[in-house]
């Protein structure tokens, strides 16, 4: 389907394209909504960008979690039965900081996508699943991260280079580029990676660069089929940022957003909508052609938006019980994409998760 299409839908049928997305999620997914029980670990939040909407970033170098911490957090993972450790961190921020080349240094790291490959490795040995979000990174360091990893991740959050300009959200943040960030997406595919990405929804962007943003997601994954998963994000105002007293997206723009995913991105590809920026709206979500929640932690808060709690994992449940929906783990890597996974990792989720029942058997 052309652009056109999907734009003439969005204007014109806005009820048509709620009503095929949800029979389309609904004929692919049933009413099984997956999630992820992971452990959020902010590896650093030192950064080379500055993002107008972002509360993470910080020069301190003491933000830098360290090998002891970390092997700490992972005992703490293990005890809430946590299967995921997502790995979120600032953007090489070595290219910044004296003091991030320092701190490196000093466990013999060049980069720090080592330090990043490093703590998934440590992850690995506890039979624990990294997903890594290092931003943009080359070909070389993609390499070197995939056989440590069961998923990798990066947003695209917009194909607009308007929001490049001064005074727009990415104007302080260059590899906010979208040519840099759609190059990162189709060289994980080249690599086979199971593969993480999304858009950033009220930040500026127009409801055309939204169908934009998800036909270039398309033609990449059209290749390479290793898109497993597309996160529709709502922009969550920050105190302390820029965009501090920047309006929250209208609910039917994030809504609209969910079902022209659903149509655009193929059935190979799941739809997620994150809970804690949604949680009065979460049935609705679904409605409208999401079938997964993403992660959701008992243990720690989402450090990217830390005003959002998440739900107990049991009432969340509950809840999508009573209307008639079905809560279901998974991992960080979906089934039908563990084939791009080394034998390492694939023995760790055959012996530890799928033979001790916390995944069903291979299937969607």
């Amino acid at each position: 389907m052309s652009f056109d299409y999907y734009l003439s839908l969005l204007n014109n049928e806005p009820k048509e394209l709620q009503s095929l997305a949800n029979e389309k999620a609904r004929n692919l997914y049933g009413q099984t909504i997956t999630y992820s029980r992971n452990f959020f670990v902010p590896i650093t939040h030192q950064c080379r960008n500055r993002c107008g909407y972002c509360s993470f970033v910080s020069d301190d170098v003491k933000s830098w979690i360290t090998p002891d911490s970390f092997q700490s957090l992972l005992k703490k993972a293990k005890s809430e039965k946590c299967s995921e450790i997502l790995l979120t961190l600032g953007e090489k921020p070595e290219e910044k900081y004296e003091t991030a080349r320092e701190f490196l240094r000093r466990y013999s790291c060049n980069s720090t996508v080592d330090y990043v490959k490093m703590f998934c490795e440590l992850a690995l040995d506890e039979n624990l699943l990294p997903h890594s979000n290092p931003g943009v990174i080359t070909f070389e360091e993609l390499k070197n991260l995939k056989d440590s990893n069961a998923s990798l991740g990066l947003m695209l959050e917009s194909s607009s280079t308007r929001l490049l300009d001064k005074d727009e959200a990415h104007y302080l943040s260059p590899t906010k580029d979208p040519k840099l960030r759609l190059e990162v997406i189709e060289n994980a595919g080249r690599l086979r990676i199971p593969f993480t990405s999304g858009l950033l929804i009220g930040i500026g962007e127009t409801k055309e660069e939204r169908i934009e943003s998800l036909l270039y997601l398309q033609n990449i994954n059209k290749k390479y089929r290793h898109i497993q998963e597309i996160i529709i994000q709502n922009f969550n105002p920050q105190k302390g940022t820029p965009m501090q007293d920047y309006p929250p997206p209208e609910e039917e723009d994030v809504l609209l957003t969910i079902a022209l995913s659903r149509m655009i991105m193929g059935s190979n590809v799941n739809i997620q909508a994150p809970p804690n920026l949604n949680r009065d709206r979460i049935i609705t979500l679904l409605d409208y052609g999401a079938n997964d929640l993403g992660g959701i932690s008992s243990a720690t808060i989402d450090y990217i938006n830390p005003n959002m709690t998440w739900q107990e994992e049991s009432n969340l449940g509950k809840n999508l019980e009573s209307e008639g929906f079905f809560l279901k783990q998974r991992l960080p890597v979906y089934p039908p994409y563990e084939k791009y996974l080394n034998k390492k990792i694939r023995k760790i989720i055959e012996d530890k998760y799928r033979n001790e029942e916390i995944i069903s058997p291979k299937n969607r």
